[in-house]
């Protein structure tokens, strides 16, 4: 492993010698713009959801860090080995085999944040872990990379982005610790905030889309194969994480939190490694890789938002036809507050109980919102 490289001219597998294949041109001027449009809204929403983090919340975490500690789990142990079984089941290529092996060991991505957001899962957890899963990257990236990367021999040294590393850091950890402050003083005011975040993610994940089709266009050479791998890997992440949660008796609103933070990787910073550390020939069969690896990201990420919103209606109308002189009233209110929304369907945090839909059933029965629904018992 090698140290950071400042530029790309500072490279040797990235000199200027070789000329770039037509198509890897113009990612340069994208990628830029991307790269500065990406970033002002990455800190806005992030500050928006540093609004939903709660200090006595997030000091439990810290405290009882179990939750952390599984989330890690999945990711630095999870994550590279389902990496390297999948590149060891479709028999890929070295160059292939590593782009799959660097994505595997990045660290958590901030999309997992918009979509912890979007299913009621616990943010205070989510942003620990990707704060977590970043610090960690420092020591588990070339730990991981060189475990797993022992049965190639590869002619070049693989170059870990530090740097890249320390500014993700740095625009995830600001804009929370303002928006933690912000709640804490004016809490009002912090919940209109984080409906203009959920807002911004929206329109942050259509501009993360638009632009990785509009480079994965440039990248004609993706492979079936690799086009396969960068499909089901998020997916198995996602599942995974889920099973892993489960069995160490994680909430229910911990495990969703958990399998959304595993499948969601780091994309810029898997791109950033890859052309710090391969030439430019090289890049042409890797770079589609983290590229169509983001855009299924996203997919899968919908489709786990879809259905827990399947779910969650589902469960509002069973519980009001076990109460039907509740519909009216119901109805004249058009829907239950967020709060008492999310009173119904969250698990408690500090009830010891194995997550599943019959122990939920039980804890909701135990637990209802003190609103118009419980009055109508």
């Amino acid at each position: 492993m090698r140290a950071n490289c400042s530029s790309s001219s500072a490279c040797p597998a990235n000199s200027s010698e070789e000329e770039l294949p037509v198509g890897l041109e113009a990612h340069g001027n994208l990628e830029l713009v991307f790269t500065v449009v990406s970033a002002m809204m990455m800190g806005l929403l992030m500050f928006s959801l540093g609004c939903s983090v709660e200090i006595r919340k997030l000091w439990l975490h810290i405290r009882r860090p179990w939750g952390i500690a599984v989330g890690l789990l999945c990711q630095f142990g999870l994550m590279p080995l389902i990496a390297y079984l999948l590149v060891i089941c479709f028999s890929l290529k070295p160059v292939q085999a590593i782009a799959v092996l660097i994505m595997g060991c990045c660290p958590g991505g901030t999309i997992s944040n918009i979509f912890t957001l979007w299913v009621d899962g616990d943010m205070d957890l989510s942003i620990s872990m990707t704060t977590c899963s970043t610090v960690a990257a420092l020591g588990m990236m070339p730990l991981c990379l060189y475990l797993y990367a022992l049965s190639w021999n590869l002619e070049q040294n693989l170059t870990i982005p530090y740097q890249n590393i320390g500014i993700t850091l740095v625009c995830l950890t600001i804009p929370v610790a303002f928006g933690v402050c912000v709640n804490y003083r004016w809490p009002k005011q912090s919940k209109i905030i984080l409906k203009i975040g959920a807002i911004v993610g929206g329109v942050l994940i259509v501009v993360v889309a638009v632009a990785g089709v509009a480079l994965a266009k440039g990248s004609s050479n993706l492979d079936t194969t690799l086009l396969t791998i960068s499909f089901i890997f998020p997916l198995i992440g996602h599942v995974t994480g889920f099973l892993l949660a489960l069995l160490t008796h994680q909430s229910w609103q911990r495990c969703r939190t958990i399998s959304l933070e595993t499948g969601a990787q780091n994309i810029q910073m898997c791109v950033t490694m890859l052309q710090l550390s391969f030439t430019a020939r090289e890049l042409v069969q890797m770079l589609s890789f983290p590229l169509a690896y983001g855009l299924f990201q996203l997919l899968d990420g919908f489709l786990i938002i879809a259905a827990y919103k399947m779910y969650k209606r589902r469960m509002k109308s069973k519980h009001r036809k076990r109460k039907p002189g509740c519909a009216e009233a119901c109805h004249k209110k058009k829907s239950t507050s967020p709060k008492e929304t999310r009173a119904f369907l969250e698990v408690n945090e500090e009830a010891a109980v194995t997550p599943g839909p019959s122990g939920l059933l039980e804890l909701h029965m135990a637990r209802e919102p003190t609103g118009h629904i419980s009055s109508c018992a």
